[in-house]
């Protein structure tokens, strides 16, 4: 392994992009849930987040199929977590704007899972 960094090329994270049919609906809830700004739209692809810092961007895909989590029929394909100061009035909020609560939860009092509009699992935690 080369260790000159001269000619190596530089590196840097920017986003995180989610599939999903409707790319407005599920910036619109992540963009409540998180506080961040639309940085670029399209009819097809959404990017939300601070300039100059990571973002998460929604792809409209014609045959996107939700996770059926925490059925394995069709995998959870990604997820984030989310830090929150309380698990309780950070999960009414998220419900409010249109997420989800699955039955299973693996360990309520130190996260809880959630399901975005698109169906893709996200966990909020005060562990972060």
């Amino acid at each position: 392994m080369s260790t000159d960094t001269t000619s190596a090329p530089a590196f840097r994270f920017v986003a995180v992009t989610f599939d999903c049919t409707d790319p407005a609906e599920l910036a619109r809830f992540y963009e409540e849930l998180l506080g961040l700004p639309v940085l670029f739209s399209t009819d097809d692809f959404i990017l939300i987040g601070e300039k100059g810092a990571p973002g998460l961007g929604f792809n409209r895909t014609a045959d996107y199929r939700p996770p059926t989590w925490p059925d394995p029929a069709q995998g959870k394909q990604a997820h984030m977590e989310v830090g929150v100061d309380d698990l309780d009035i950070a999960e009414k909020r998220a419900l409010a704007l249109g997420a989800v609560k699955p039955e299973s939860q693996p360990d309520p009092d130190r996260w809880r899972v959630l399901l975005d509009p698109a169906g893709h699992p996200f966990c909020i935690t005060t562990l972060a």
